[in-house]
Protein backbone atom coordinates (compact mmCIF):
# COMPACT_ATOMS: atom_id res chain seq x y z
CA UNK A 1 0.00 0.00 0.00
CA UNK A 2 1.61 3.26 -1.11
CA UNK A 3 2.06 6.12 1.27
CA UNK A 4 0.51 9.45 0.45
CA UNK A 5 2.40 12.60 1.23
CA UNK A 6 0.36 15.35 2.81
CA UNK A 7 0.29 18.44 0.64
CA UNK A 8 1.01 21.75 2.36
CA UNK A 9 -2.08 23.85 2.87
CA UNK A 10 -1.89 27.00 0.67
CA UNK A 11 -3.51 28.91 3.51
CA UNK A 12 -0.50 28.10 5.71
CA UNK A 13 1.86 29.55 3.10
CA UNK A 14 -0.28 32.67 2.88
CA UNK A 15 -0.27 33.10 6.65
CA UNK A 16 3.52 32.64 6.74
CA UNK A 17 3.99 35.23 4.00
CA UNK A 18 1.76 37.73 5.82
CA UNK A 19 3.67 37.06 9.03
CA UNK A 20 7.07 37.66 7.37
CA UNK A 21 5.75 40.81 5.73
CA UNK A 22 4.55 42.12 9.09
CA UNK A 23 7.93 41.43 10.73
CA UNK A 24 9.90 43.21 7.98
CA UNK A 25 7.29 45.96 8.01
CA UNK A 26 7.67 46.35 11.78
CA UNK A 27 11.45 46.78 11.46
CA UNK A 28 11.24 49.38 8.72
CA UNK A 29 8.15 51.12 10.10
CA UNK A 30 10.08 51.82 13.28
CA UNK A 31 13.22 52.75 11.35
CA UNK A 32 11.60 55.09 8.83
CA UNK A 33 9.46 56.69 11.54
CA UNK A 34 12.62 57.38 13.54
CA UNK A 35 14.46 58.97 10.58
CA UNK A 36 11.65 61.16 9.32
CA UNK A 37 11.82 64.79 8.14
CA UNK A 38 11.78 66.01 11.75
CA UNK A 39 14.97 64.12 12.54
CA UNK A 40 16.64 65.25 9.31
CA UNK A 41 15.81 68.90 10.01
CA UNK A 42 16.77 68.58 13.68
CA UNK A 43 20.11 67.02 12.72
CA UNK A 44 20.94 69.78 10.24
CA UNK A 45 19.84 72.52 12.65
CA UNK A 46 21.74 71.23 15.67
CA UNK A 47 24.85 70.27 13.70
CA UNK A 48 24.98 73.83 12.35
CA UNK A 49 24.67 75.16 15.91
CA UNK A 50 26.92 72.72 17.78
CA UNK A 51 29.23 71.20 15.19
CA UNK A 52 30.87 67.89 16.10
CA UNK A 53 29.58 68.17 19.72
CA UNK A 54 26.16 67.11 18.43
CA UNK A 55 27.60 63.59 18.05
CA UNK A 56 27.13 63.14 21.81
CA UNK A 57 23.39 63.79 21.50
CA UNK A 58 23.14 61.20 18.73
CA UNK A 59 24.99 58.58 20.81
CA UNK A 60 22.71 59.26 23.81
CA UNK A 61 19.63 58.99 21.57
CA UNK A 62 20.82 55.60 20.29
CA UNK A 63 21.45 54.26 23.80
CA UNK A 64 18.06 55.48 25.01
CA UNK A 65 16.48 54.06 21.85
CA UNK A 66 18.06 50.68 22.60
CA UNK A 67 16.82 50.60 26.20
CA UNK A 68 13.31 51.74 25.28
CA UNK A 69 12.63 49.72 22.15
CA UNK A 70 13.89 46.40 23.52
CA UNK A 71 11.54 46.78 26.47
CA UNK A 72 8.50 48.05 24.55
CA UNK A 73 8.77 45.45 21.78
CA UNK A 74 9.17 42.60 24.25
CA UNK A 75 6.40 43.72 26.62
CA UNK A 76 3.82 44.37 23.93
CA UNK A 77 4.50 41.19 21.96
CA UNK A 78 4.73 39.00 25.08
CA UNK A 79 1.37 40.28 26.32
CA UNK A 80 -0.21 40.15 22.85
CA UNK A 81 -1.89 43.49 23.63
CA UNK A 82 -1.44 46.96 22.19
CA UNK A 83 0.13 49.55 24.44
CA UNK A 84 -3.10 51.21 25.63
CA UNK A 85 -4.80 47.92 26.54
CA UNK A 86 -1.69 46.68 28.35
CA UNK A 87 -1.32 49.94 30.28
CA UNK A 88 -4.96 49.94 31.41
CA UNK A 89 -4.62 46.32 32.51
CA UNK A 90 -1.98 47.45 35.00
CA UNK A 91 -3.25 50.90 35.97
CA UNK A 92 -6.94 51.63 35.28
CA UNK A 93 -7.48 54.36 32.68
CA UNK A 94 -3.74 54.88 32.17
CA UNK A 95 -4.17 53.52 28.66
CA UNK A 96 -6.68 56.27 27.92
CA UNK A 97 -4.21 58.89 29.18
CA UNK A 98 -1.43 57.34 27.12
CA UNK A 99 -3.67 57.24 24.05
CA UNK A 100 -4.58 60.91 24.38
CA UNK A 101 -0.91 61.87 24.67
CA UNK A 102 0.16 59.67 21.74
CA UNK A 103 -2.67 60.84 19.47
CA UNK A 104 -2.01 64.52 20.27
CA UNK A 105 1.74 64.04 19.87
CA UNK A 106 1.19 61.98 16.71
CA UNK A 107 -0.99 64.70 15.27
CA UNK A 108 1.71 67.29 15.96
CA UNK A 109 4.29 64.96 14.43
CA UNK A 110 2.15 64.28 11.39
CA UNK A 111 1.60 67.97 10.70
CA UNK A 112 5.37 68.26 10.72
CA UNK A 113 5.72 65.18 8.51
CA UNK A 114 3.35 66.63 5.91
CA UNK A 115 5.26 69.92 6.13
CA UNK A 116 8.39 67.87 5.45
CA UNK A 117 6.73 66.34 2.39
CA UNK A 118 6.08 69.86 1.14
CA UNK A 119 9.71 70.86 1.65
CA UNK A 120 10.91 67.68 -0.05
CA UNK A 121 8.81 68.10 -3.18
CA UNK A 122 9.73 71.79 -3.28
CA UNK A 123 13.40 70.83 -3.40
CA UNK A 124 12.86 67.93 -5.81
CA UNK A 125 10.41 69.49 -8.26
CA UNK A 126 10.31 73.21 -7.37
CA UNK A 127 6.59 73.20 -6.55
CA UNK A 128 5.02 75.25 -3.74
CA UNK A 129 5.53 73.58 -0.29
CA UNK A 130 1.80 73.74 0.48
CA UNK A 131 1.03 71.90 -2.76
CA UNK A 132 3.80 69.41 -1.98
CA UNK A 133 2.29 68.77 1.44
CA UNK A 134 -1.12 68.24 -0.15
CA UNK A 135 0.31 65.70 -2.61
CA UNK A 136 2.12 63.87 0.21
CA UNK A 137 -1.05 63.67 2.32
CA UNK A 138 -3.18 62.45 -0.58
CA UNK A 139 -0.68 59.70 -1.46
CA UNK A 140 -0.57 58.53 2.16
CA UNK A 141 -4.37 58.43 2.21
CA UNK A 142 -4.29 56.34 -0.97
CA UNK A 143 -2.08 53.74 0.72
CA UNK A 144 -4.71 53.13 3.42
CA UNK A 145 -7.59 52.93 0.96
CA UNK A 146 -6.27 49.62 -0.35
CA UNK A 147 -8.09 46.62 1.08
CA UNK A 148 -4.81 44.97 2.08
CA UNK A 149 -3.17 48.14 3.35
CA UNK A 150 -0.78 46.24 5.64
CA UNK A 151 1.22 44.69 2.80
CA UNK A 152 1.26 47.98 0.89
CA UNK A 153 2.61 49.80 3.96
CA UNK A 154 5.32 47.16 4.43
CA UNK A 155 6.48 47.44 0.81
CA UNK A 156 6.42 51.25 0.75
CA UNK A 157 8.42 51.75 3.96
CA UNK A 158 10.98 49.11 2.91
CA UNK A 159 11.69 50.73 -0.48
CA UNK A 160 11.70 54.28 0.91
CA UNK A 161 13.92 53.30 3.85
CA UNK A 162 16.58 51.63 1.71
CA UNK A 163 16.54 54.53 -0.76
CA UNK A 164 17.12 57.08 2.02
CA UNK A 165 20.10 55.19 3.40
CA UNK A 166 21.84 54.76 0.02
CA UNK A 167 21.41 58.40 -1.04
CA UNK A 168 22.54 59.77 2.33
CA UNK A 169 25.66 57.57 2.30
CA UNK A 170 26.62 59.08 -1.06
CA UNK A 171 26.35 62.64 0.30
CA UNK A 172 28.24 61.76 3.50
CA UNK A 173 31.11 60.31 1.45
CA UNK A 174 31.37 63.36 -0.79
CA UNK A 175 31.20 65.93 2.06
CA UNK A 176 34.37 64.52 3.71
CA UNK A 177 33.45 65.15 7.37
CA UNK A 178 36.00 65.24 10.24
CA UNK A 179 35.24 61.70 11.39
CA UNK A 180 37.94 61.66 14.10
CA UNK A 181 36.58 64.76 15.82
CA UNK A 182 33.02 63.42 15.59
CA UNK A 183 34.10 60.12 17.16
CA UNK A 184 35.87 61.91 20.03
CA UNK A 185 32.95 64.20 20.75
CA UNK A 186 30.53 61.29 20.74
CA UNK A 187 32.02 60.48 24.15
CA UNK A 188 33.70 63.74 25.27
CA UNK A 189 31.68 66.63 23.83
CA UNK A 190 32.84 70.23 24.00
CA UNK A 191 29.32 71.25 25.08
CA UNK A 192 26.02 69.60 26.10
CA UNK A 193 22.47 70.93 25.58
CA UNK A 194 19.66 69.04 27.32
CA UNK A 195 17.05 70.69 25.09
CA UNK A 196 18.95 69.38 22.07
CA UNK A 197 19.22 65.85 23.46
CA UNK A 198 15.54 65.80 24.46
CA UNK A 199 14.48 67.04 21.03
CA UNK A 200 16.55 64.50 19.11
CA UNK A 201 15.38 61.69 21.43
CA UNK A 202 11.78 62.82 20.96
CA UNK A 203 12.28 63.00 17.20
CA UNK A 204 13.70 59.49 16.98
CA UNK A 205 11.98 57.47 19.69
CA UNK A 206 9.38 59.77 21.31
CA UNK A 207 5.62 59.76 21.00
CA UNK A 208 4.13 57.27 18.56
CA UNK A 209 7.59 56.10 17.36
CA UNK A 210 8.05 54.23 20.65
CA UNK A 211 5.20 51.89 19.76
CA UNK A 212 5.13 51.85 15.94
CA UNK A 213 7.27 48.76 15.35
CA UNK A 214 5.82 46.77 18.24
CA UNK A 215 2.23 47.42 17.16
CA UNK A 216 3.01 46.34 13.59
CA UNK A 217 4.80 43.24 14.91
CA UNK A 218 1.60 42.16 16.66
CA UNK A 219 0.07 41.74 13.20
CA UNK A 220 2.58 38.94 12.49
CA UNK A 221 0.84 36.74 15.06
CA UNK A 222 4.21 35.83 16.59
CA UNK A 223 3.28 36.83 20.12
CA UNK A 224 3.85 35.39 23.59
CA UNK A 225 7.04 34.99 25.67
CA UNK A 226 8.12 32.01 23.55
CA UNK A 227 8.73 34.37 20.62
CA UNK A 228 10.83 36.81 22.67
CA UNK A 229 14.21 35.90 21.04
CA UNK A 230 12.85 36.58 17.53
CA UNK A 231 11.23 39.80 18.73
CA UNK A 232 14.51 41.03 20.23
CA UNK A 233 16.39 40.28 17.00
CA UNK A 234 13.83 42.26 15.01
CA UNK A 235 14.00 45.20 17.42
CA UNK A 236 17.80 45.21 17.25
CA UNK A 237 17.64 45.15 13.45
CA UNK A 238 15.42 48.23 13.44
CA UNK A 239 17.68 50.04 15.91
CA UNK A 240 20.74 49.19 13.79
CA UNK A 241 19.11 50.67 10.67
CA UNK A 242 18.18 53.89 12.47
CA UNK A 243 21.58 54.20 14.15
CA UNK A 244 23.44 53.96 10.86
CA UNK A 245 21.17 56.55 9.26
CA UNK A 246 21.54 58.94 12.20
CA UNK A 247 25.32 58.98 12.12
CA UNK A 248 25.58 59.03 8.34
CA UNK A 249 23.22 62.01 8.06
CA UNK A 250 25.05 63.82 10.88
CA UNK A 251 28.41 63.25 9.17
CA UNK A 252 27.03 64.49 5.84
CA UNK A 253 25.93 67.79 7.40
CA UNK A 254 29.04 68.06 9.60
CA UNK A 255 31.26 67.90 6.53
CA UNK A 256 29.43 70.94 5.14
CA UNK A 257 29.46 72.91 8.40
CA UNK A 258 33.14 72.14 9.02
CA UNK A 259 33.99 73.55 5.58
CA UNK A 260 32.69 76.96 6.69
CA UNK A 261 29.26 76.99 5.02
CA UNK A 262 26.65 78.93 7.08
CA UNK A 263 23.15 77.41 7.05
CA UNK A 264 19.94 79.50 7.29
CA UNK A 265 18.10 78.40 10.45
CA UNK A 266 15.69 81.28 11.04
CA UNK A 267 13.75 82.44 7.97
CA UNK A 268 10.32 81.28 6.80
CA UNK A 269 11.99 79.45 3.92
CA UNK A 270 14.78 77.97 6.04
CA UNK A 271 15.70 74.47 4.88
CA UNK A 272 19.04 73.71 6.58
CA UNK A 273 19.34 70.10 5.43
CA UNK A 274 18.60 71.08 1.83
CA UNK A 275 21.25 73.80 1.97
CA UNK A 276 23.79 71.29 3.27
CA UNK A 277 23.12 68.86 0.41
CA UNK A 278 23.28 71.71 -2.11
CA UNK A 279 26.66 72.80 -0.74
CA UNK A 280 28.02 69.31 -1.42
CA UNK A 281 26.53 68.49 -4.83
CA UNK A 282 25.04 71.75 -6.11
CA UNK A 283 21.71 71.46 -7.93
CA UNK A 284 21.99 67.66 -7.94
CA UNK A 285 22.37 67.81 -4.16
CA UNK A 286 19.11 69.74 -3.84
CA UNK A 287 17.31 67.10 -5.94
CA UNK A 288 18.82 64.25 -3.92
CA UNK A 289 17.86 66.00 -0.70
CA UNK A 290 14.34 66.47 -2.01
CA UNK A 291 14.03 62.77 -2.79
CA UNK A 292 15.38 61.74 0.65
CA UNK A 293 13.28 64.27 2.51
CA UNK A 294 10.08 63.40 0.67
CA UNK A 295 10.66 59.66 1.17
CA UNK A 296 11.24 60.28 4.87
CA UNK A 297 8.11 62.41 5.05
CA UNK A 298 5.79 59.99 3.25
CA UNK A 299 6.97 56.97 5.25
CA UNK A 300 6.65 58.95 8.49
CA UNK A 301 3.13 60.16 7.63
CA UNK A 302 2.20 56.50 7.14
CA UNK A 303 3.90 55.44 10.40
CA UNK A 304 2.47 58.28 12.50
CA UNK A 305 -1.05 57.83 11.19
CA UNK A 306 -1.08 54.02 11.50
CA UNK A 307 0.38 53.94 15.02
CA UNK A 308 -1.72 56.83 16.34
CA UNK A 309 -4.86 55.19 14.95
CA UNK A 310 -4.03 51.92 16.73
CA UNK A 311 -4.29 53.85 20.02
CA UNK A 312 -7.85 54.89 19.20
CA UNK A 313 -8.98 51.37 20.09
CA UNK A 314 -8.71 52.54 23.71
CA UNK A 315 -11.89 54.52 23.02
CA UNK A 316 -13.70 52.02 20.79
CA UNK A 317 -13.06 48.31 20.25
CA UNK A 318 -14.45 48.69 16.72
CA UNK A 319 -11.16 50.39 15.82
CA UNK A 320 -9.12 47.32 16.69
CA UNK A 321 -8.41 46.41 13.08
CA UNK A 322 -9.69 45.98 9.52
CA UNK A 323 -11.57 48.69 7.63
CA UNK A 324 -12.55 50.69 10.74
CA UNK A 325 -8.85 51.08 11.66
CA UNK A 326 -7.92 51.97 8.07
CA UNK A 327 -10.66 54.60 7.88
CA UNK A 328 -9.59 56.03 11.24
CA UNK A 329 -6.05 56.27 9.85
CA UNK A 330 -7.33 58.11 6.79
CA UNK A 331 -9.24 60.56 8.99
CA UNK A 332 -6.11 61.15 11.04
CA UNK A 333 -4.15 62.06 7.90
CA UNK A 334 -6.97 64.32 6.65
CA UNK A 335 -6.98 66.26 9.94
CA UNK A 336 -3.17 66.56 9.91
CA UNK A 337 -3.26 67.80 6.33
CA UNK A 338 -5.99 70.35 7.01
CA UNK A 339 -4.10 71.80 9.99
CA UNK A 340 -0.87 71.99 8.00
CA UNK A 341 -2.56 73.88 5.15
CA UNK A 342 -3.66 76.66 7.53
CA UNK A 343 -0.79 76.72 10.06
CA UNK A 344 1.52 79.73 9.95
CA UNK A 345 4.65 78.34 11.65
CA UNK A 346 7.76 77.96 9.50
CA UNK A 347 8.04 74.28 8.46
CA UNK A 348 11.64 73.88 9.68
CA UNK A 349 10.77 75.34 13.10
CA UNK A 350 7.69 73.12 13.34
CA UNK A 351 9.72 70.01 12.53
CA UNK A 352 12.19 70.75 15.32
CA UNK A 353 9.48 71.62 17.87
CA UNK A 354 7.39 68.46 17.42
CA UNK A 355 10.42 66.32 18.23
CA UNK A 356 10.87 68.21 21.46
CA UNK A 357 7.17 67.97 22.30
CA UNK A 358 7.20 64.19 21.86
CA UNK A 359 10.34 64.03 23.96
CA UNK A 360 8.40 65.67 26.79
CA UNK A 361 5.61 63.04 26.75
CA UNK A 362 7.99 60.09 26.28
CA UNK A 363 8.75 59.45 30.00
CA UNK A 364 5.06 59.19 30.92
CA UNK A 365 4.51 56.06 28.84
CA UNK A 366 7.87 54.61 29.89
CA UNK A 367 6.96 54.97 33.57
CA UNK A 368 3.78 52.91 33.07
CA UNK A 369 5.65 50.13 31.26
CA UNK A 370 8.49 49.99 33.78
CA UNK A 371 5.86 49.63 36.52
CA UNK A 372 4.39 46.67 34.61
CA UNK A 373 7.83 45.06 34.24
CA UNK A 374 8.71 45.43 37.91
CA UNK A 375 5.37 44.74 39.59
CA UNK A 376 2.97 43.17 37.06
CA UNK A 377 4.98 40.58 35.07
CA UNK A 378 1.98 38.24 34.90
CA UNK A 379 0.45 40.66 32.37
CA UNK A 380 3.43 39.75 30.16
CA UNK A 381 2.60 36.05 30.62
CA UNK A 382 5.70 35.39 32.71
CA UNK A 383 6.56 35.09 36.40
CA UNK A 384 9.68 37.24 36.12
CA UNK A 385 10.57 39.79 33.44
CA UNK A 386 14.35 39.96 32.63
CA UNK A 387 16.08 42.15 35.24
CA UNK A 388 18.69 43.49 32.82
CA UNK A 389 15.94 44.89 30.61
CA UNK A 390 14.24 46.47 33.61
CA UNK A 391 17.49 48.08 34.77
CA UNK A 392 18.33 49.71 31.42
CA UNK A 393 14.68 50.62 30.86
CA UNK A 394 14.38 52.26 34.27
CA UNK A 395 17.65 54.16 33.73
CA UNK A 396 16.31 55.45 30.39
CA UNK A 397 13.03 56.46 32.05
CA UNK A 398 14.77 58.44 34.82
CA UNK A 399 17.02 60.11 32.24
CA UNK A 400 14.12 61.11 29.99
CA UNK A 401 12.25 62.58 32.99
CA UNK A 402 15.30 64.64 33.93
CA UNK A 403 15.82 65.88 30.38
CA UNK A 404 12.13 66.73 30.00
CA UNK A 405 12.12 68.86 33.15
CA UNK A 406 15.34 70.60 32.16
CA UNK A 407 14.28 71.38 28.61
CA UNK A 408 10.51 72.10 28.67
CA UNK A 409 11.08 75.89 28.59
CA UNK A 410 13.59 75.97 25.71
CA UNK A 411 11.47 73.56 23.64
CA UNK A 412 8.30 75.68 23.81
CA UNK A 413 10.42 78.78 23.22
CA UNK A 414 11.16 77.33 19.76
CA UNK A 415 7.68 78.41 18.63
CA UNK A 416 7.52 81.57 20.70
CA UNK A 417 5.72 80.22 23.79
CA UNK A 418 7.35 81.47 26.97
CA UNK A 419 10.21 83.00 25.01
Amino acid sequence: MSKTTAQPDPRDRTKAAVSRSAVVGAIFLMATSAIGPGFITQTATFTAQMGAAFAFAILVSILIDLAIQLNIWRMITSSGKRAAQLASSAVPYSGVLLSVLIVVGGLAFNIGNIAGGGLGLNALLGIDPKLGGLITGVLAIGVFLFKRAGKVVDAVVLVLGLGMIVLTCVVAFVSQPPVGDALRQSFVPDSISFATVTTIVGGTVGGYITYSGAHRYLDSGRTGPENAPAVMRSALSGILVTSIMRYVLFLAVLGVVASGVALDLESQVANPAGQAFAAVLGDAGIRIFGAIFWAAALSSVIGAAYTSATFLSAFSKKLGGGWPLQLATVCFIVISLAVYLVVGTAPATLLVFVGGFNGLILPIGLTIFMYIGWFKPRLLRTDAYPKWLLIIGTAATVLTWYMAVQSVGPIFAMIGIGA
